[in-house]
């Protein structure tokens, strides 16, 4: 007769006063195979799966994890006993603009719910609201495709052409191709208020005021605590990283190294953009105030009549944009001469990006609104003269994606397909890592690759592998799996 099969579970919580640790983490063996989920108490989590040799030795692991959690603090629980802490969803005030006209507004796209996220590149807008939803439009307003994601959109940022949706959930999703996946999972007692990511390296600002730097494997590196809190700003480059909070604004070592600078700011901090040798910072006390990157000194206030939600600017700041409580727009001269200020015709812009002479806003009231930034437009605004707006309707048959979320959620295919690459989950010192196994690659680099489908042993067909700056491969395109 077969061995009788064994499964047995340990689940484990850390839960701390205040803002503390919230989470847990929890272990199941059966036979031999061990699976972890872990993440904050009251989510799903995230699941890793690994198989050992034998059952006493999927035991003996498991037993050694257990072991560790409980070292750190974690303690026997019951699921569903206590509570989810509440994830903090930025509450912002939107009062009528009330300036004389509204901005010289292309179009407008109102997507349903309040929107944070927006990045625009060469070909595409995207633009991610509170419910969840990231929609892509082309430049002149046609929707083009929409993705589901397990909760709100806090930012959406861009490293080279793959983009990052930050959400509520604490993870970060990649949406480059068909199949949005996690690509980064943040720590459970970390509330996420913005990100920035450069060459793979993702920066995190947090309620607490805190800063966690983490790689492309989803591995801590390095964190902080600045002097403010709420910090809501944080960019980064090859010099430095630069955390905007209530205390102002801290310049910080790429590698963890120590503090460069700090300034306060007139006001705690709102918003960030960044140029070349400057960091623009938008404050609660109606300001936009330009910092130099290399010194932290700062070289120009743009005045606002409200607290400032978010601004940019044009090519090394040539034009200064603000938006403010009161949905009005601003734009200003390099020196902080005020051009005009208008009303954005869709609520506050929560946050914004200049791209070829358009301003991009998303606002309170969940719309994705282009506005005219040429330099004839500017003109024309100052005397009074604007386009009429196009409201931009969805299209009758939008293609629209979710997360894979299980390994069996992945299309199968039985071949390679001319041109495509595989990869190979393989187990690499206690952790399931992604290596490519077509020829022409360094076998030895990870992969960033989902981690809701991995299965050792298992090998997967993707359209295009693209290295970066920090030695590991981006995947570009779809992914299916190899039968």
């Amino acid at each position: 007769m077969p061995a009788a099969s064994t499964l047995s579970t340990t689940y484990l919580e850390l839960s701390q006063e205040g803002e503390g640790a919230h989470k847990f983490y929890e272990v199941t063996v059966a036979d031999q195979t061990v699976t972890v989920r872990y993440g904050r108490i009251g989510a799903a989590g995230q699941t890793q799966t690994t198989s050992f040799a034998s059952a006493a030795k999927a035991q003996a692991a498991a037993a050694k994890k257990v072991a560790e959690k409980v070292r750190k603090g974690y303690a026997p629980a019951v699921p569903g006993l206590r509570a989810p802490r509440a994830v903090t969803r930025r509450q912002v005030a939107s009062a009528p603009s009330t300036a004389r006209a509204v901005a010289p507004v292309l179009w407008r796209f109102r997507t349903g719910s309040s929107a944070f996220g927006i990045h625009v590149d060469d070909d595409h807008c995207w633009v991610g609201n509170q419910a969840g939803d990231v929609y892509t439009l082309d430049h002149n307003g046609g929707v083009l495709a929409r993705f589901q994601l397990p909760d709100g959109v806090k930012c959406l940022v861009a490293d080279d052409f793959w983009i990052y949706a930050g959400c509520d959930d604490g993870s970060v999703y990649d949406l480059s191709s068909k199949l949005p996946f996690a690509a980064y999972d943040i720590a459970a007692d970390v509330d996420i208020f913005w990100l920035d990511i450069h060459e793979g390296i993702l920066n995190v600002s947090d309620r607490e005021g805190r800063l966690t730097v983490i790689d492309h494997e989803d591995e801590h590196q390095w964190a902080r605590r600045s002097q403010g809190e709420h910090a809501w700003m944080v960019r980064a480059d090859d010099r430095a990283v630069y955390h905007g909070h209530t205390g102002g604004v801290t310049a910080y070592a790429p590698d963890g190294g120590g503090e460069l600078w700090h300034t306060p700011t007139r006001g705690g901090v709102l918003f960030g953009w960044q140029e070349n040798d400057a960091v623009y910072a938008g404050t609660a006390h109606r300001a936009v105030q330009r910092l130099s990157k290399a010194t932290g000194a700062v070289e120009a206030t743009y005045a606002c009549d409200s607290p400032v939600y978010s601004c940019a600017t044009s090519p090394s700041g040539r034009f200064v944009f603000a938006g403010d409580a009161a949905s009005s727009v601003y734009c200003f001269d390099r020196d902080g001469t005020r051009l005009w200020k208008l009303g954005t015709g869709g609520g506050s812009a929560l946050s914004m990006q200049y791209r070829d002479g358009r301003l991009y806003l998303v606002t309170t009231d969940g719309s994705l609104v282009c506005v005219d930034a040429s330099e004839a437009a500017i003109s024309a605004a100052q005397e009074g003269t604007v386009p009429q707006p196009r409201d931009v309707k969805l299209a009758a048959a939008l293609p629209t994606y979710a997360p894979a979320t299980t390994a069996t959620a992945v299309a199968t295919v039985t071949r390679v397909p001319a041109g495509a690459v595989v990869v190979e989950c393989v187990q690499d010192g206690g952790r399931l890592r992604v290596h490519v196994v077509s020829e022409g690659y360094d076998g030895s680099w990870n992969v960033q690759f989902p981690r809701a489908i991995r299965q050792p042993g298992a090998r997967y067909v993707v359209d295009a592998l693209h290295p970066a700056a920090g030695g590991f491969y981006r995947v570009r395109g779809d992914i299916r799996r190899l039968q």
